[in-house]
C-alpha cells in the first residue's frame, strides 16, 4: 500500500479576473479623430498654407529682393525661419482660431449629431470621462496643427528660400540654435492663449447639438473681443479680453524676451479656460441627453 501523504490540503488560489478595458479608451478616440474628414482635411489645409504663401510671394514680387523691411511680411521671404514666423503671424488672428474651435467645438456635438452619445454613456461611459477624453483629444489634435505649421513651414522655406536664420523687424538676428527654443516657447504661449477658444467651443458644445453652431459661437465671440480690443477708449479694461495678449508671442523673438505680456496672456486665458471647462462639466453632468 501507498503512504498515504500527511500534507494538509492547500487552499485554491482564486483565478485572477481579466482586467476590464477602460471605456473609451485614449487611443481608441484619438484614431477616431483622426480618422475623420474634417480632421484631415484641416491637417491638408496646414500644409497648403505655407505653399500658397510662397506662390503669392512669387506672383507679386518685382525681382528687386532688397533684404530689408519693418514688419513680419517685409522679411517673409529671408529665409525659412522668416516664413514660418510670418505663416503663425497670418494664421494667429483667425485660422489657428477657427482650427482649435474646431476641434474642440465639434467633439461633443459631433456625437449627438450621430445619435451615438447616449449609446455611449450607457455603455456606460462615465460622463466626466467623456468629456475629459474628448477634451484631451481635441487639445492634441490642436497642438499637433501648432507644430505641424512652422516646422513644414521651415521645410518649405528652406527650399524656396535657403537657410538663412532668422532677422527681426528690428534688426536683430538669431542663429538657428538660438531661434528653435524661441519657436517652441512661441508654439507653447500658442497653445496656451488660444486654449480658452477650445475652452469656449467645448461649453457650447456641450449645451448644443449642433457642431457648427459651437464651432462659429467660438469664433464669433473672439472676433468681437479682438473688436472690442482695438477700442482704445477702453483703456486697461482691454488687458482683460482674452485676445488681448494673442500676438504677445513675437516678444520671443527679440534678442532679449519679454515675459510681460506673455505671462499676462497666458494667465488670462487660463483663467477663462478654467471658468469655462468647470460650466462645461457641471452642466453635462446634469444635461438629459437624448441624442
Amino acid at each position: 500500500m501507498s503512504a498515504v501523504s500527511s500534507r494538509p490540503a492547500q487552499p485554491r488560489q482564486p483565478r485572477p479576473q481579466p482586467r476590464r478595458p477602460r471605456p473609451l479608451p485614449l487611443r481608441a478616440e484619438i484614431g477616431r479623430q483622426l480618422g475623420r474628414r474634417r480632421t484631415r482635411l484641416s491637417f491638408g489645409f496646414v500644409l497648403l498654407l505655407p505653399l500658397l504663401l510662397v506662390g503669392a510671394f512669387a506672383l507679386g514680387s518685382d525681382g528687386n529682393d532688397e533684404g530689408g523691411g519693418t514688419s513680419f511680411v517685409d522679411l517673409a521671404q529671408v529665409g525659412p525661419a522668416n516664413l514660418a514666423v510670418f505663416a503663425l503671424f497670418a494664421s494667429t488672428g483667425f485660422l489657428l482660431v477657427v482650427l482649435v474651435a474646431l476641434f474642440a467645438g465639434d467633439a461633443v456635438p459631433a456625437e449627438a449629431s450621430w445619435a451615438t452619445l447616449r449609446y455611449l454613456l450607457a455603455a456606460p461611459v462615465p460622463r466626466g470621462r467623456l468629456l475629459r477624453v474628448k477634451l484631451a483629444v481635441a487639445s492634441l489634435t490642436s497642438l499637433a496643427a501648432l507644430v505641424l505649421l512652422p516646422l513644414w513651414c521651415l521645410v518649405v522655406g528652406w527650399v524656396a528660400y535657403g537657410t538663412d536664420s532668422y532677422r527681426g523687424p528690428s534688426g536683430e538676428q538669431l542663429s538657428w540654435g538660438e531661434l528653435a527654443p524661441r519657436l517652441a516657447l512661441v508654439v507653447a504661449y500658442l497653445f496656451v492663449s488660444l486654449f480658452f477658444v477650445a475652452a469656449l467651443a467645448f461649453l457650447v458644445g456641450v449645451l448644443t447639438d449642433a457642431p457648427l453652431g459651437a464651432v462659429g459661437s467660438a469664433v464669433l465671440l473672439t472676433i468681437v473681443s479682438n473688436i472690442l480690443d482695438a477700442i482704445p477708449a477702453l483703456g486697461d479694461l482691454r488687458q482683460a479680453l482674452p485676445t488681448h495678449g494673442q500676438f504677445a508671442w513675437a516678444d520671443a523673438l527679440q534678442r532679449d524676451i519679454d515675459w510681460s505680456g506673455m505671462t499676462s496672456g497666458a494667465l488670462w486665458s487660463i483663467a477663462y479656460s478654467v471658468v469655462l471647462l468647470t460650466v462645461s462639466f457641471v452642466l453635462f453632468a446634469r444635461k438629459d441627453v437624448l441624442s
